[in-house]
């Protein structure tokens, strides 16, 4: 009957070999940061232009949008045109034809009426012909730029792609190295190591005493203080920091 692997309980493994478990995990994950740090800004760069350039695609959309509609405005204007010119040969033929001044009168009203009609629309279609002229020069700019922008983009990805591909490997070898340094090291002490870490400006949660101090915040440890770090009796942690301390003995022998 096979049974599932569960972690060392706290009693089990000596606090020597806690600690150098835990250093070497730090060891391997700084190896991993230093990949990463390859990177370097490259998939924030990458996630910014996508972004960017999903907006100037909303953007084009938008001019394109107020295109159409304007030009069914012209459209829709010029046809009124018609339609008034039209009206405005039917009453003035009408003219011709009336009994009495009244009927005149009214007709010339209508011919009014309609020559205004005619202005208006011609006043609108100028408007909406300046309107069309600058959102087409706003298209062929938004076009330009979001070219540009993902010209940058295929370029940044090439990039990343070339650096990550050269990594992948090694990234591969050393998070399987600290995934089986981590099966050794007891749950509250990698939950414990994995906060230090990330609270952590650098990522190091376990560090070494160097000339007398704390090897992350480097404020000075006391004699007694390094001489029980040195037993290797219990895990003491920096006062200042809380990062996790070992002596630089046991980084040699790790």
């Amino acid at each position: 009957m096979t049974t599932k692997y569960q972690k060392p309980e706290t009693n089990d493994v000596p606090v020597e070999e806690k600690l150098k478990a835990l250093f070497d995990l730090q060891r391997v994950m700084s190896e991993m940061d230093k990949i990463k740090t390859l990177c370097g800004e490259l998939p924030l760069e990458v996630q910014d232009l996508e972004d960017e350039i999903a907006g100037l695609s909303t953007r084009l959309s938008n001019y394109e949008d107020d295109v159409k509609n304007l030009e069914t405005s012209v459209s829709n204007r010029k046809t009124q045109i018609k339609e008034s010119q039209a009206l405005i040969a039917k009453y003035t033929e009408q003219q011709n034809n009336v009994r009495n001044n009244r009927e005149f009168d009214s007709l010339s009203k209508e011919i009014e009426f309609q020559t205004l009609e005619i202005e208006l629309s011609e006043k609108r279609i100028r408007e909406f012909t300046q309107e069309l002229n600058t959102k087409k020069q706003a298209i062929e700019d938004a076009r330009q730029h979001l070219s540009e922008r993902q010209e940058d983009l295929e370029n940044k990805k090439k990039e990343l792609q070339e650096i990550t591909g050269e990594t992948a490997v090694e990234e591969e070898r050393l998070m399987s190295k600290a995934d089986k340094i981590g099966e050794m090291i007891e749950e509250r002490l990698l939950t414990a190591f994995k906060r230090i870490r990330k609270n952590a400006r650098n990522g190091l949660a376990v560090v070494t005493i160097q000339r007398d101090a704390c090897g992350g915040c480097f404020n000075r440890i006391p004699p007694q203080r390094q001489l029980d770090i040195a037993s290797r009796k219990k895990i003491i942690v920096c006062e200042h920091c809380g990062r996790i301390l070992v002596d630089n003995q046991m980084a040699d022998e790790v």
